[in-house]
């Protein structure tokens, strides 16, 4: 099992991904976090860690799928030196039904590679969907796919996984999935909390 990350002074994190991640941040603002789990766990290791100096980015960009992060890489990741990457992406390109498994594959490997360059952490958070809505019946085996290949990725560059969708799951047992998410795909305030809390939980060597 993979240790997990020790923040430092000068620590630079980077969140990386679709609607989920972006969670409304001001286009345009390098410094806008958004409303949604990244704002959460930037407070809280803030918190934790008053008195480090560390630099926090949200590049989460709403609509966004695999082929799109991988044609930003450069300037919305390799070019700020992370020392983590944090990557939740991969609803867009099922919801749409436009991408192709190996595509998927192979965009997602990519930025995998790209990022291997840095000598950085990476996070990969699986995507994932909150059974509410009939209408994410039909994503379900797609979903699983892409699933199995981010697994696979995790093992193949030697990430952090944190598999959200299981996570979700095991939260609708003790509340209804209308808790965590009113449409099936974006979090509630409740839900950005859960994706938060496993974040730091897997992630980050708490003092």
């Amino acid at each position: 099992m993979l240790k997990n990350f020790s923040l430092q002074d000068n620590s630079t994190i980077l969140f990386q991904g679709d609607s989920i991640t972006d969670a409304d941040r001001k286009n345009g603002h390098n410094e806008s976090l958004g409303d949604g789990y990244v704002m959460m766990i930037v407070a809280w290791l803030s918190a934790l860690y008053p008195e480090y100096s560390m630099k926090f980015y949200n590049r989460g960009i709403s609509g966004n799928r695999i082929r799109d992060l991988r044609s930003r890489w450069k300037k919305d990741c390799l070019d700020l030196r992370p020392n983590l990457v944090s990557i939740l992406a991969g609803v867009n390109d099922i919801n749409w039904r436009a991408t192709a498994t190996e595509s998927f594959r192979a965009d997602y490997t990519n930025i995998l590679e790209q990022t291997q360059h840095l000598k950085c952490r990476i996070v990969l958070l699986e995507p994932f969907l909150v059974d509410f809505n009939n209408d994410y019946l039909g994503l379900k085996d797609e979903l699983n796919k892409e699933i199995a290949i981010v697994r696979e990725l995790s093992r193949e560059f030697e990430t952090k996984l944190i598999p959200l969708n299981d996570i979700f799951k095991e939260a609708c047992i003790k509340r209804s999935s209308s808790f965590w998410s009113l449409d099936g795909a974006h979090p509630t305030l409740a839900g950005h909390a859960l994706i938060a809390q496993s974040w730091i939980k897997n992630v980050i060597d708490e003092p």
